[in-house]
């Protein structure tokens, strides 16, 4: 067991999250922390403890209520919090994250209490070596960071993008085994052009609309620069920023330091492990599925990008994937008439159709055998839709994979209706008996690599593994359950971090790597407490 030393006494370890053991201090640590009298006089096991929270999370009813008793456990007791949902997990995840994380962010200020990781507004921009220096920087392996300008389907949820950052790191811990003791989420706090914020006399931002332009660059990169210099060992996930940032930022930081957009590529990693799984139940060729994505940002085209990709990676066609690939948004099916094409979207163009095209009509007139949604348009996968797929295939995959559960394109009941149950199904948000494409699945594996063998940068052969493991993985399902989440990870790392030491961007080259992969996984036990001067 672990060893800690601490100076804290009395009420200070009581309130300290990461070492309070609540009523599991023993005798001796009572005596010896001037504990005495400042707890009731049974002493319990973790065990026990356990026990006790799940009544009290199981008497609350609704999903916030449950998500802040979450919340308040682990600003209590941390180790306590981690162990109570591992022991319960596929009952918590959602009350972890999504779908109740993006309530909770929608209220942030509202319910705010305690205070974890950095808000670095724009005004403090000249005090970065000041805040940075508040954290133990050189100890720190993965950050989530985010400015709160795109929260899952929600929009710009301003300061509230926080709890997006907070839950995501607990996923870190929980399925990767990151210890809580190295991880620091960060708000970059930009302004809102949320009016309802702006006009919420309890709202905890900064009250201006949004910086932008040059001025939002400069600031992006002051905080970048920092943060390497701060926190050298870390894994940086960008998270939740809007579309005109997305894609920019992660393409100019990739090389600056270890990085990745988890809704970009995080969700591209877990949508392509589906489809795998889903063409081996459905047995079909990677390479003939014609694939329509309703929605063109950036988790969209990040799913593109990553499927064409794979069929590179297996000696196919990148040209046949493009043409194999439509995408559909609010302007029709993109084509040389969209106007906000970029040069990621332009491979991806069907020429020829000048009139507008629906996703009806875009289904109606190629034979579409994958349908992915990543649009928020709510109910989008109409029963016409689903019924002309039926033409081109027996078992249609259908991703409706928008979040919150109510922005989703279909309501998984209706399409096993109208394919009686013949349909492949996965969805972004958890609905009952489907399987949820949560970037989960991947995301924390991508960090325990990185920090294992401190990987300079995260390339795109890193994503194709883990998807390709994590299908392996899968069985007669699209993924394997939460419940055996940690040890897919643990074999997603290995492979990753094995395929990063082979192309030269570890700093670390580890002899016995499945063994130290194993043994950096932290796992939720109290320490032995020691007292230090």
């Amino acid at each position: 067991m672990k060893k800690v030393f601490t100076p804290l006494r009395g009420m200070d370890l009581l309130r300290s999250p990461l070492l309070n053991k609540g009523t599991a201090f023993s005798l001796q640590e009572r005596e010896t922390f001037h504990l005495q009298g400042l707890l009731p006089h049974h002493i319990s096991d973790i065990e026990e403890q356990v026990k006790r929270r799940y009544q009290n999370f199981s008497s609350k009813l609704r999903n916030i209520d449950k998500y802040q008793f979450l919340s308040s456990l682990q600003n209590r007791n941390e180790i306590l919090f981690y162990r109570l949902v591992i022991e319960h997990i596929d009952e918590m995840l959602p009350f972890i994250y999504t779908p109740t994380v993006g309530e909770a962010s929608v209220d942030y200020s509202l319910h705010y209490y305690q205070s974890r990781g950095l808000y670095i507004s724009h005004d403090l921009r000249h005090s970065l070596d000041q805040l940075f220096s508040q954290v133990d920087g050189k100890n720190v392996d993965v950050i989530v960071i985010t400015d709160g300008g795109r929260i899952l389907g929600l929009g710009d949820m301003g300061v509230g993008g926080m709890a997006i950052c907070v839950g995501k790191l607990a996923l870190y811990t929980l399925f990767g085994g990151i210890s809580p003791y190295r991880v620091l989420p960060i708000l970059l706090d930009v302004g809102t052009n949320n009016d309802m914020l702006l006009k919420d006399p309890l709202y905890l931002g900064v009250r201006h609309q949004r910086i932008s332009g040059e001025e939002y660059d400069q600031f992006v990169d002051q905080v970048v620069h920092s943060i390497k210099k701060h926190c050298p060992n870390a894994l940086l996930q960008w998270e939740d920023f809007p579309r005109e940032h997305a894609y920019k930022l992660y393409h100019r930081y990739q090389k600056t330091l270890c990085s990745f957009n988890d809704d970009i590529q995080g969700t591209a990693t877990v949508s392509l492990a589906a489809l795998l799984s889903g063409l081996r139940m459905a047995e079909r060729d990677f390479y003939n599925e014609k694939i329509c994505i309703l929605g063109a940002g950036s988790a969209g085209l990040g799913i593109a990008e990553l499927l064409v990709d794979y069929a590179v990676s297996k000696g196919l066609s990148r040209e046949q994937m493009y043409e194999n690939i439509f995408f559909v948004d609010t302007e029709g099916l993109v084509q040389n008439s969209y106007s906000r094409l970029t040069d990621e979207l332009k491979p991806f163009v069907k020429e020829g159709k000048e009139s507008f095209m629906s996703l009806e009509d875009v289904v109606r007139e190629y034979p579409i055998t994958t349908l992915i949604g990543v649009s928020t348009n709510k109910g989008s996968f109409t029963k016409s839709i689903v019924k002309r797929m039926l033409k081109y295939t027996k078992k249609p995959i259908i991703f409706p994979l928008s979040n919150p559960t109510e922005k989703a394109e279909a309501d998984p009941k209706d399409l096993l209706k109208w394919t009686d149950n013949k349909a492949i199904i996965a969805t972004g948000s958890p609905f009952e008996n489907i399987a949820q494409c949560n970037n989960v699945l991947v995301f924390p594996a991508i960090g325990l690599a990185a920090s294992a063998v401190r990987m300079k940068e995260i390339p795109k052969e890193s994503f194709l593994i883990a998807a390709q493991v994590l299908s392996s993985q899968a069985k007669d399902e699209l993924f394997p359950p939460f419940s055996q989440l940690r040890a897919v990870t643990r074999t997603m790392a290995y492979a990753i971090a094995k395929d990063a030491i082979e192309r030269g961007i570890a700093q670390e080259h580890i002899e016995n790597l499945e063994s130290c992969i194993e043994s950096a996984m932290w796992f939720p036990n109290y320490p032995d407490l020691f007292a230090a001067e």
